[in-house]
């Protein structure tokens, strides 16, 4: 499969997602987002790849918004319809998907690009990352999930400022907050997030994919009885009882995700 505005890399069980627009500060457009729905869909159903981690080309953005010029010429079913397309295609497709992906944050991170790393279920960040929501300035609010997910991550008070003030945040204050768990130099930001991910990849998938399923219904109604309801299926794996095993025996586990 060929993209023109993705680029596909694999090392190992870990299948990269390159935002390829470097002229563009790698912003996301309709094209853009119709590859990353492909390109996520394909890694998730491949039975080779165990994570996912999505960046950006070269070092000044990891994806500094929504494409602007396109905006102009929607109404309100227009714009009602390119949130909703945005969020089942692809934010959503990400937050709940059963594989870990891990967003690798170089530079500019603003509007629909935090949106996408707050997608992600780990945020790491180079020190040179600034992370934004302006849609205020604009006349608009997030609408790929931004009012939603940041209070999440940095509670609502600092959710409400940051979008209401449109003001941009440091990697180091994003790391105070909770918006991203480690920053480092920009020359070590992929294998940082290349040792995490095989950390993660070493773990039970069955596992995993249960853990991100229970942890997406924390705060709702239903989330107790979520983790119930998964911790008991996680009893029926061979994974489980691979793990236990190996703990027993006092030796590393081999999880086959079955």
């Amino acid at each position: 499969m060929s993209f023109q505005n993705l680029l596909i890399e694999n090392k190992g069980r870990i299948r990269y997602i390159i935002i390829n627009r470097e002229s563009k500060l790698n912003a996301l457009n309709g094209g853009t987002l119709a590859e990353l729905h492909l390109a996520l869909t394909a890694a998730f159903a491949d039975a080779g790849v165990g994570g996912v981690v999505i960046t950006g080309a070269g070092k000044k953005a990891f994806v500094a918004g929504a494409d602007i010029s396109g905006f102009t010429a929607l109404d309100v079913q227009g714009g009602t319809e390119l949130s909703r397309q945005g969020h089942t295609s692809v934010f959503d497709l990400i937050a709940h998907a059963s594989k870990p992906v891990i967003a690798a944050v170089n530079g500019f991170a603003l509007g629909g690009g935090l949106e996408l790393a707050m997608a992600c279920h780990i945020r790491i960040a180079s020190e040179n990352a600034k992370m934004g929501l302006p849609e205020v300035t604009l006349g608009l609010i997030p609408g790929y999930g931004g009012t939603q997910r940041l209070p999440q991550l940095v509670g609502r008070g600092k959710a409400l400022e940051m979008i209401m003030t449109a003001d941009m945040l440091t990697a180091a204050e994003a790391l105070q907050c909770g918006l991203v768990t480690h920053v480092t130099d920009i020359d070590s930001l992929l294998p940082n997030a290349e040792e995490l991910m095989e950390k993660i990849l070493s773990r039970s998938p069955k596992a995993i994919a249960a853990a991100i399923e229970a942890v997406n219904a924390a705060g709702t109604a239903g989330g107790y009885e979520k983790e119930i309801e998964l911790f008991g299926q996680c009893f029926g794996t061979g994974d489980m009882k691979e793990g236990v095993a190996a703990f027993l025996e006092k030796r590393n586990a081999e999880f086959k995700g079955e």
